[in-house]
């Protein structure tokens, strides 16, 4: 009788819902670096026939807008000395999310710190100890060059970062904003050079890259409003919009293919709740 009623308590186990593991920061670090955060999408120099071998995250990707600036991408590697193998754990956040080098220089466009500033003390711990898993890189790159005057600061220095609240329009919304960015993009200018996160998501302004101008369009609610939960899945994952027709760098989408699919359609949930 006790092994009949051990043996049924075993197979109830067994058929009932096993929770994920949680990510050690490591893992959370690469689920992001190389899912929806894209870092390697500018921060790994490209070819003719995309990624350079060898140079994953050694900088040097050249971002020009006529007028605005010149910028080059840093390697991120822990090259010691052309890296930030040198850099302590607090220095790199403070560079992703407050745009300070340590050595107190501001760094410039087109790094996101606008939205970087709210990638949560989690996330942001996860993503150094993926960067430090990385193979060093030495690789020299040049300066950036801004003609315009930079900010002193992209805000006051910040002090604990709190993760979204657990529903899914808000962890879309950490999504689309802080992480993966897309509002920075998808979002008109506004004064004084920064973008309008009012009217997120309602299209951005024309964007140079290899194929020529390319101008983001609109992914707010009512653009998508013809569009099924699955097209929108489709056109970031792989880049084919809901008619077919091939979607254009610089979206990342062999990095957006990694996410995961419940943050998928937490993301869908927050584009489609946008006014």
């Amino acid at each position: 009788m006790f092994r009949m009623l051990r043996r049924a308590v075993v197979v109830l186990l067994l058929a009932l819902p096993v929770p994920a593991l949680a990510q050690t920061p490591l893992e959370r670090g690469r689920t992001l670096v190389e899912g929806i955060a894209a870092c390697g999408n500018c921060h790994t120099p490209k070819g003719p026939q995309g990624d350079l071998p060898g140079m994953a995250f050694a900088g040097g990707l050249v971002i020009d807008e006529p007028n605005a600036f010149r910028a080059v991408t840093s390697n991120i590697t822990p090259d010691p000395e052309t890296g930030i193998g040198r850099w302590t754990d607090a220095q790199i956040i403070r560079a992703i999310r407050e745009g300070v080098r340590p050595d107190g220089r501001v760094l410039g466009p087109p790094m996101p710190f606008a939205l970087y500033r709210d990638i949560s003390d989690r996330d942001a711990t996860a993503i150094v100890a993926y960067l430090r898993s990385l193979r060093p890189v030495r690789n020299v790159v040049e300066a950036s060059r801004y003609p315009m005057p930079l900010p002193p600061a992209y805000g006051p220095p910040l002090g604990t970062v709190a993760g979204p609240a657990d529903t899914p329009i808000a962890r879309g919304a950490y999504l689309g904003g802080p992480l993966g960015h897309c509002i920075e993009c998808h979002s008109p200018m506004g004064t004084g050079g920064q973008r309008d996160f009012t009217r997120a998501g309602t299209g951005g302004p024309p964007l140079n890259g290899p194929m020529g101008a390319i101008v983001p369009p609109a992914i707010n609610g009512p653009a998508l409003r013809g569009w099924t939960d699955a097209q929108i899945e489709r056109a970031i994952r792989q880049g084919v919009s809901s008619d077919g027709r091939r979607l254009a760098p610089p979206m990342a989408f062999p990095h957006y293919a990694r996410i995961g699919g419940t943050e998928m359609r937490d993301l869908i949930a927050y584009l489609r709740s946008l006014p």
